[in-house]
């Protein structure tokens, strides 16, 4: 069966790169197309040559890292009004980029053209068919973005028709349909697009152009806008990885290539190519250095997570009870999450997990599920920290090793000037039967204890000097107790292959840092243990 193709055409570089925080390099901005191209996405909007130095040098530089499949684009406006497209400077760095496509946008909304532009309704239809037929006889192809489309023809629909006219009988071989404000919903998306195709078609254009659809997410139907657009007849898709994009984002490419592909039945990136969106996702929010969007759709490191004791044994059962598709599809994984709501169900797969094969039947599972219910209502939270669990687990089970015993621990903290401080902390450690008393600095009291430690157990375990303290996090768990609160530190850590979290929790901001630090160091030494010899523990 042939299944209708969905061009998906990715603008992460340019509208993307609109969102507050974002700021992207001309590494990073390489990076991100060489991994879109990877994915299979067939076009990549590079930027707006000519507006800032950055995009002229990532055009420049694609020109000698070329990309293997995918079509990189430029993009621009229309010519200015009151003058033509030949003289039109703006053009220039365009056409020196050397792409094959290229994408301009013009108004479609009159008040725009009148109000924003302060010219004629007559002058911008010529704005628009001059601008394509330029940049045509220059050997490109081009996309007409068609701004402030939906309101526009709900305003005036008759003028925003000719503009979309003028763009196709210059040349335009794609007319897409931008919600630029976000406001418009799913119906009005799907009878609209509809009307368009009709009206496309009784040009009598040969060829037709093709519709695309391009949606910003400020009514939260940016997603939704787009599939109602494809099914009713658009054939081509603008948006970002993640979302991401001014004021409240744009579509999501990394849930509206599933859902067109898996759900609807639509070709946009291949098969072998969809196992690659949740990486990708990943990479490219790590680029952008915004922290992933965990319980996003189909690529969110909760999207396939069982947290509910019923629903973790159906989902042992049969994933289909609680999964709409297998997580594996896209690239992602099905997680059991530990925590007060676990039943026994959560607990043996995720024993399993740590390489633990573990009866229902055993002696331990109750008592390792009544412990677990026990800390969370103190106010550890082992969902987000399974490295924690996993000693807990190993410790009821009698096969968690004493790698070293830390018999105690003192902090300094001296306050020398309004912007300046120091923090000395001292630990005494046993290890082998042998006392260890070592102190060391720090910019503040937790990074002087992990410096401590690291210097007392340093000579024991080499492999210590590989890990990093990564992450670091606070919750005080009943503000109303003020200063004596109980307070819940998490702490991630890294040998630069695996991170892994822990928890301490106590009324002692320091006692609770102690708990996450030293369990943290214990789990990297047991990683590395388990990497030098692999054994499965089979317990029944």
């Amino acid at each position: 069966m042939t299944h209708p193709t969905c061009w998906i055409y990715d603008t992460t570089l340019r509208d993307g790169a609109q969102r507050e925080g974002i700021s992207l390099s001309i590494e990073d901005k390489l990076r991100i197309a060489h991994r879109l191209d990877a994915l299979g996405i067939p076009f990549i909007e590079g930027g707006w040559p000519g507006a800032n130095p950055k995009d002229v040098q990532f055009f420049w530089r694609l020109q000698e890292e070329p990309l293997t499949q995918a079509e990189v684009v430029a993009f621009c406006s229309t010519r200015r009004p009151g003058t033509t497209a030949a003289t039109e400077p703006a053009f220039k760095p365009i056409l020196s980029a050397r792409t094959r496509w290229v994408t301009i946008f013009g108004k479609s909304w009159d008040l725009q053209v009148t109000e924003g532009l302060k010219t004629s309704l007559e002058e911008n239809l010529a704005m628009i068919g001059d601008s394509i037929e330029f940049l045509i006889a220059q050997g490109r192809r081009m996309i007409y973005d068609a701004e402030h489309w939906f309101d526009g023809y709900k305003q005036n629909p008759d003028y925003a028709l000719k503009t979309l006219e003028a763009a196709a009988r210059a040349g335009a071989e794609w007319l897409v349909l931008c919600d630029t404000n976000g406001g418009t919903l799913p119906h009005e998306v799907s009878e609209i697009t509809r009307q368009v195709v009709e009206a496309v078609a009784s040009w009598n254009l040969d060829p037709i152009p093709q519709i695309g659809i391009h949606t910003h997410n400020d009514s939260g139907t940016a997603v939704a806008n787009a599939l109602a657009a494809v099914r009713s007849g658009a054939r081509m898709v603008q948006g970002t990885i993640n979302g991401y994009g001014e004021r409240c984002g744009n579509a999501n490419l990394c849930t509206v290539i599933p859902n067109l592909q898996l759900k609807l039945g639509y070709s946009c990136i291949g098969e072998d190519k969809i196992i690659k969106l949740t990486e990708t996702s990943r990479l490219v929010s790590e680029l952008v250095n915004l922290a992933p969007d965990e319980h996003a759709p189909f690529v969110g490191l909760s999207a396939f997570a069982h947290k509910g004791g019923i629903h973790v044994s159906a989902v042992q059962r049969n994933p289909l009870t609680y999964e709409h598709i297998e997580p594996e599809t896209v690239g992602n994984k099905r997680r059991i999450v530990i925590s007060e709501q676990s039943g026994l169900s959560n607990v043996l797969i995720k024993a399993q997990s740590f390489g633990i094969e573990l009866d229902r039947d055993h002696p331990t599972c109750r008592q390792i599920l009544q412990r677990l219910k026990e800390l969370e209502h103190q106010g550890y939270q082992f969902e987000a920290a399974e490295a924690s669990f996993e000693l807990l687990m190993r410790e009821a089970l009698l096969t968690r090793q004493s790698l070293f015993e830390i018999k105690g621990f003192q902090v300094h903290c001296d306050k020398r000037t309004s912007d300046m401080s120091n923090s000395l902390a001292t630990v005494k450690v046993t290890v082998n039967g042998e006392e260890i008393l070592a102190s060391a600095e720090g910019n503040g009291p937790v990074s002087a204890l992990d410096s401590a430690l690291r210097k007392a157990l340093l000579s024991f375990y080499p492999a210590i000097a590989q890990f990093q303290l990564t992450d670091y996090k606070v919750r005080i768990l009943d503000g109303r107790e003020g200063t004596s609160a109980k307070t819940r530190v998490l702490i991630e850590s890294s040998n630069g292959q695996k991170r892994w979290t822990t928890v301490g929790v106590s009324t002692n901001i320091l006692d609770a840092s102690y708990q996450a630090v030293v369990e943290g160091l214990e789990y990297g030494l047991l990683l590395t243990q388990t990497q030098q010899n692999p054994v499965a523990l089979k317990l029944s």
